[in-house]
């Protein structure tokens, strides 16, 4: 036996191997070995052993017995066995334990102004999903917090609530010029029970402070925005993309499509400017903007008493009617975005030849397919002081050779503009005003994709083809050389993308609500559950939080589609109701399963009805806005400013109630569309609500906010323990806005046709100023935030 041998025989099994591993787990592969060792020791006998199958992982039934396979042998497979047992979510803590949740504010905090709805919903998104910390109060204990429950209650204000009397703030309920300036404007105020009214005093037990809460909207130009959808629409998060693009790139952003987004493809002629948005952008209107002839009367006084009319060289395009545009059905195809209709894109080109004066010097209009129709260099009438040759691309050498005028330009654009022209460009009034020409069939790309921040801000031409095409124009912005200036052909190559690019998607493409998610889808793809509620801490859409949403009429028809439990109601006590099992769930588990859902979103209407804030006279507002008339006053002095109306797509958008989304009213055009909006009150808006036939009109307003406290009261009794409770009221008082913003919209309507001392309402400063103190009032609303 070799050396090597006789070690591996005397290899004892206690004995470390060289290599390190164990040697109860050695061979002894020599065969002399196992010869020699033969005649001493019985022969070994191999056990038998079972067959398995390495692939599977199916456990065997218990029922079945072990599978034997012909010799008798057993025949198993493997099995996966998990001895670690599922984590049930730990037990809620006691109310007056350590790490019970609470949300507080501290007086430490540094608070410049009121807070915003948005920063509820940040709280809210805090709490349930991926939501930034907010700023103005302290979460303890985040994860220990099961649900939240929010409240819209309008009609609350901070005049019904008289806790700033204890501290001698009491002015700044009656005062109606609201700046903040102090901190007691925006601090909130600690609630007493021996300093509310006795139908209030219950607010004192379920929360400490009552909060000054700020609604949306833009002081600048006296508009409020939905405090609705400033909740229930929440900000898309950047992705790590989008974060490294701003860092390593310039320019915008690139788009892209929400979550859950999906196009709509919608025709050319939805987009087409009513003669008000024109006029608000600083177009000339055309006589065709009007069906009455005496407003087209006093259209054409107007124009020639502002130098835009043919004694000044204007010239119209030959369209008497909007009816005259309209393409017959037999002529549209099925699925044509076009509609029938001829669309032509144009950009100009303009050089100085005066101090605030730009004539044209260049003119380039594409048709639908990109094709050059005409390109030609003008020759101004005018000597020019300044080329501009960095903006305009023209020089004193491309024009010396140049003998095409104004006139010959005009003649050339009214025979492709027919009734039938849809004309497409970026700003393209200030391209008209140059030409000298007007059109009623507009689409201007400056105005469908609206800027971020709202008007009077527009986007540029560059800065959209870069966010929504994906590509540089404009390259010689700026220079002097070759290839100096813009490219017109390309300017108007890029508006014609843009707008097949809106057909294609949608209305909503390149607006801000493209930009927000519902927060019921938000909570349901980026819920988080922590780890002691039995999840993982990370959010997952498989393991997201379910939402109800509790309000009047038919949730579904409106943000409330997206929460996993709509909930419809036809009263206050109905909307309590349906909180109460929305969060406890149904007895039976058979819709709403036992624990409830984690977020609800409920709204109260009966005491804003009873103020007078809540307007129902909807169909009377489109009959008005049918006949062109002013927007209806209600007799409790709501009035409903009727704007952003298209009789070109059959389609009127009211802004009747700061509380609701913005309603469109569906009109369908049978054969040709009639010149005005047809209202048919049998075909009103789906997310119209109905009257609340159960407001006793003798009840006072203390009254109705004893039920209301009562309501609210219970709902906080049967909530769970770790249950967060916010309530806002959306807004302040909005009836005086809603007067003025109506007689501000008469004004400028008749300010375009008729002369001043023809006007039947006069717009000064003083009424300016008494919007913006109205403004002040409807944007002060309340809150009130508590964990029970």
């Amino acid at each position: 036996m070799a050396p090597a041998d006789k070690e591996v025989a005397g290899y004892r099994s206690d004995q470390p191997s060289d290599s390190g591993s164990n040697g109860k787990k050695r061979k002894f592969e020599d065969e002399s070995y196992t010869e020699q060792t033969s005649n001493t020791m019985p022969p070994l006998q191999q056990p038998d052993l079972p067959k398995f199958n390495l692939t599977s992982t199916r456990r065997p039934s218990q029922d079945s017995g072990s599978a034997k396979d012909e010799d008798g042998h057993s025949s198993q497979e493997w099995q996966t066995v998990d001895h670690r047992a599922k984590k049930k979510a730990k037990k809620i803590p006691k109310s007056h334990s350590k790490n019970y949740p609470s949300i507080q504010f501290s007086k430490e905090c540094r608070l410049n102004s009121q807070i915003k709805i948005s920063d509820l919903q940040t709280l809210v998104l805090y709490i349930l999903a991926d939501g930034s910390s907010p700023q103005f109060v302290s979460v303890r204990h985040r994860p220990e917090i099961r649900k939240v429950v929010v409240l819209m209650v309008p009609g609350l204000e901070m005049s019904m609530f008289d806790t700033l009397a204890a501290d001698d703030n009491s002015s700044r309920l009656h005062s109606y010029d609201r700046n903040y300036r102090s901190p007691d404007q925006y601090y909130p105020n600690r609630l007493k029970v021996d300093t509310l009214p006795e139908s209030l005093q219950p607010f004192a037990d379920m929360f400490e402070h009552i909060w000054p809460v700020k609604t949306p909207g833009d002081d600048k130009y006296s508009k409020m925005h939905s405090p609705l959808h400033a909740m229930l629409t929440a900000p898309l998060p950047k992705s790590r993309e989008e974060k490294n693009w701003n860092k390593n790139r310039k320019g915008a952003t690139p788009a892209k499509e929400p979550q859950d987004w999906k196009n709509s493809r919608t025709p050319i002629t939805e987009f087409i400017h009513p003669p008000d948005i024109l006029h608000e952008n600083d177009y000339t209107l055309h006589p065709a903007a009007y069906d009455d002839e005496t407003d087209r009367q006093n259209l054409v006084e107007r124009r020639k008493s502002n130098g835009v009319s043919g004694e000044h060289g204007w010239v119209d395009t030959l369209v008497k009617n909007f009816v005259d545009g309209t393409s017959p059905d037999n002529e549209i195809e099925g699925g044509s975005i076009t509609a029938g209709r001829d669309i032509l894109a144009m950009d100009c080109e303009m050089c100085m030849t005066g101090e605030n004066e730009f004539s044209l010097t260049r003119i380039s209009v594409v048709g639908w397919d990109g094709s050059v129709i005409i390109d030609e260099l003008v020759k101004p009438a005018k000597p020019i002081i300044n080329y501009v040759t960095q903006y305009s691309g023209i020089t004193e050498k491309m024009l010396a050779p140049v003998t095409t005028t104004l006139p010959d330009i005009q003649k050339k654009l009214l025979d492709i503009l027919t009734p039938r022209t849809i004309l497409i460009g970026h700003s393209l009034n200030s391209d008209l005003t140059a030409l000298k020409i007007t059109h009623p069939f507009i689409i201007d790309t400056a105005v469908i994709y609206p800027h971020p921040r709202g008007p009077p801000l527009k986007s540029s031409l560059k800065w959209l083809a870069q966010k929504y095409l994906g590509k540089e124009i404009q390259k010689g912005h700026g220079t002097t050389g070759p290839g100096a200036g813009h490219d017109s052909i390309e300017d108007a190559r890029t508006c014609l993308e843009l707008v097949k690019q809106k057909c294609e998607k949608g209305k909503d493409w390149g607006t801000s609500d493209a930009q927000g998610e519902n927060i019921f889808k938000r909570v349901a793809r980026a819920g988080v559950k922590y780890k002691n509620q039995g999840g993982s801490a990370v959010p997952s859409p498989t393991n997201g939080k379910s939402s109800a949403a509790v309000d009047w009429g038919d949730p579904r028809k409106g943000p409330g589609a997206a929460a996993s439990f709509p909930i419809g109601c036809k009263n206050d006590e109905e909307v309590m109701e349906g909180v109460i099992r929305a969060v406890k769930g149904d007895p039976d588990g058979r819709e709403i399963p036992g624990g409830g859902v984690d977020f609800v979103w409920a709204r109260f209407r009966e005491l804003e009805a009873l103020k007078g804030w809540w307007n129902n006279n909807k169909v009377t507002a489109l009959e008005a806005a049918a006949k062109d008339e002013t927007p209806a006053v209600v007799p409790n002095g709501d009035a409903i400013p009727v704007s952003d109306s298209n009789p070109f797509s059959g389609t009127t958008s009211l802004r009747s109630n700061p509380f609701l989304p913005p309603t469109a009213i569906n009109v369908e055009a049978k054969n040709a569309p009639p010149s005005k909006p047809t209202v048919d009150p049998s075909n009103a808006s789906t997310t119209s609500l109905p009257p609340p036939a159960t407001i006793d009109p003798s009840k006072s307003v203390s009254e109705v906010a004893a039920e209301l406290t009562r309501r609210i009261a219970k709902i906080h009794e049967e909530l769970p323990p770790c249950t967060a409770l916010v309530i806002y009221s959306g807004s302040g008082d909005p009836r005086e806005m809603s007067r003025l913003q109506a007689m501000q919209a008469q004004f400028k309507r008749e300010y375009q046709i008729k002369k001043w001392d023809q006007l039947s309402v006069q717009w000064t400063d003083t009424e300016e100023q008494a919007l913006k103190r109205a403004l002040a009032v409807a944007r002060d609303g309340v809150g009130f935030i508590a964990v029970k």
